[in-house]
């Protein structure tokens, strides 16, 4: 599941991706043949763990995805500073009240192809595509303003000036307007016309199996080539809009490339034999490559604590299709009972989390707002670990043990459900066994079942047929997350309502506790002053920690090994080493 705030600024995804893709082998895309082709074209390669699931920006649902390096938005923020800066649009300006913003577009900026990009292309891409209620994205929740959960009005002003008026002051608002700008003159006839299906041919453009040269884009590289479990390549695209201080038109690296490899071992290796450009350092490989950075001439990098968090949660929802209820009605009673999930979260040993799995090289979370965002209050206590404890809150919520030691509720049902998680990622999966073995510790069995990243979307986001699942979210400074906090918010996994297009749920219903946080969530959005806006975000934490719809686990320092052939590096757990990579260079040496 993506970023999984969306509403962070789009162009972010650079880092995200660059962060997470190169955690794979080469193997497969003739990493020697690579090698070569650098001598003679500057290029940068990296890797990923799957394909991507679409080209079309609006309906992607995944991290890592290639949208950070085809597309910008209006504006961007910079990881190092913090600071908000210009993208597509060169400035903005904002009334007294807060209420208007006008963002006026660089002079000349064009497509891919040549065409040029104007505000009709931002009017389109917001109030068309990201707003329109019959195209299902992540994107539009982070738009949603205030308690009438209203939408602000967009409109033209001249080609180069676009004007957002928001029905009240909203402090995040910045951040929604990064996401990437679509091409109207191309996709506009895909809003105007249905399929067989009935549904938008919007839904079924730009897939995976669209001719690269047909996917228009604005950012700093385009699609050149795309073959199916093997490999994508970037190239420079010449319409970018940015040039150097010397006037050079940017990128100056020519291709960057994608192998599609599933092996995290294997990835070493490719790295340690120089066919990888950069590599994401998990724990268990730190060491290693330490010993061997000035052999190998690369830097490892250290940002800290990475931004987002890492949890597992139960399945919520009492609701039903067709009669048949999304839940076992017998989970449901033990996952919906908050002393059970504060007696999970007990028993959880995050500490051996960070020891074994991490080698020493994490931190404790206790709430979805990043660690090391302004607005984490790092003085909240989470759930130490104390089995014992656990069982004692179980059976004083009607649980009881029989002579085997094996959990049972009241009715004397064996206490057992599914862990599902992403597949491939071997951290995560070394935290599931983890978990597994910790609550059997407190008479719970767990069924641990590693699931490709399509299939497990598809649970939490349609069919909704689920118990147990372990996840995270990409994070970043900003915590508004209305996608995950809204009750009918695309990522409220915990608790999810059927989306546009689905099956209606019958009984769906929503905890006292879970209206309160999404209008704190309101209020956090709608507060202009930083201090009440941290206060009002410390209660939110509060009741996640109370409540336990997410049972947060450790999040692993941000680190990456980076060859040292790149001029222009400046890593942060915000945006990794690859940020900035339309301004890095390849050194002569």
């Amino acid at each position: 599941m993506t970023k999984f705030s969306i509403a962070r600024i789009y162009r972010r995804w650079i880092a995200i991706v660059l962060a997470i893709l190169v955690t794979v082998s080469l193997s497969a895309c003739s990493p020697e043949n690579f090698k070569s082709q650098a001598a003679q074209v500057p290029q940068i390669v990296f890797s990923i763990l799957s394909d991507p699931k679409t080209f079309n920006a609006i309906l992607s649902a995944e991290s890592p995805n290639v949208f950070g390096l085809i597309y910008e938005g209006l504006i961007t923020e910079n990881p190092i500073t913090g600071q908000k800066e210009g993208a597509l649009a060169e400035s903005w300006q904002v009334s007294e009240d807060k209420l208007k913003f006008v963002f006026t577009l660089r002079k000349g900026l064009k497509w891919s192809d040549g065409q040029p990009l104007t505000a009709d292309d931002v009017i389109f891409t917001y109030n068309d595509l990201i707003l329109n209620k019959d195209i299902p994205n992540n994107l539009r929740d982070s738009l949603r303003i205030g308690l009438s959960q209203a939408f602000p009005k967009i409109q033209k002003l001249d080609d180069r000036r676009i004007e957002f008026t928001l029905p009240e002051p909203f402090s995040p608002f910045l951040d929604a307007v990064g996401l990437p700008i679509l091409p109207a003159q191309i996709l506009r006839k895909t809003i105007e016309t249905k399929g067989a299906d009935g549904k938008l041919k919007f839904l079924s453009t730009w897939g995976v199996d669209t001719p690269p040269d047909k996917i228009i884009v604005n950012g700093a590289y385009k699609l050149k080539n795309y073959s199916t479990s093997q490999r994508v390549i970037f190239e420079r695209n010449p319409n970018y809009w940015k040039k150097d201080e010397q006037g050079n038109n940017l990128p100056h690296i020519e291709r960057v490339i994608w192998a599609i490899v599933e092996s995290q071992d294997t990835a070493l290796l490719q790295f340690r034999s120089g066919n990888l450009d950069s590599l994401g350092v998990s724990p268990e490989f730190f060491s290693l490559l330490k010993r061997e950075e000035k052999r190998g001439d690369f830097t490892i990098y250290n940002g800290g604590p990475a931004y987002g968090s890492q949890y597992v949660f139960f399945n919520l929802n009492k609701g039903k299709r067709n009669g048949k209820p999304l839940v076992n009605p017998v989970k449901s009673r033990w996952f919906n009972n908050v002393k059970f999930r504060q007696a999970v979260a007990r028993a959880i040993n995050r500490q051996q989390m960070i020891n074994n799995i991490y080698r020493g090289l994490g931190a404790p979370q206790n709430s979805l707002i990043s660690i090391q965002s302004p607005f984490y209050n790092q003085s909240l206590k989470g759930y130490d670990y104390n089995p014992e404890q656990a069982k004692q809150v179980l059976q004083e919520a009607g649980f009881k043990y029989n002579n085997q030691g094996q959990l049972l509720d009241s009715e004397g049902n064996r206490v057992r459900f599914t862990l599902i998680t992403n597949s491939g990622n071997k951290s995560r999966e070394a935290m599931a066994s983890q978990i597994k073995n910790d609550l059997s510790k407190i008479g719970i069995q767990v069924d641990s079942t590693p699931i490709d990243f399509g299939v497990l979307v598809d649970k939490l986001s349609n069919t909704l047929d689920w118990d147990f699942c372990l996840l995270g979210f990409t994070g970043g400074n900003e915590p508004h997350a209305p996608n995950i906090w809204f009750p009918d918010g695309n990522l409220h996994s915990f608790n999810q309502k059927n989306q546009p297009g689905q099956k209606p749920i019958e009984g769906w219903e929503v905890a006292e506790w879970e209206e309160k946080i999404a209008q704190l969530a309101i209020a956090g959005a709608r507060e202009l002053d930083l201090e009440k806006r941290k206060a009002i975000y410390t209660e939110i934490q509060k009741l996640e920690l109370e409540y336990l719809p997410f049972i947060h686990l450790v999040e692993p320092l941000s680190l990456g090994a980076v060859r040292n052939r790149f001029e222009g590096i400046e890593f942060s757990a915000l945006g990794g080493a690859f940020w900035n990579i339309d301004e890095l260079k390849i050194s002569e040496k």
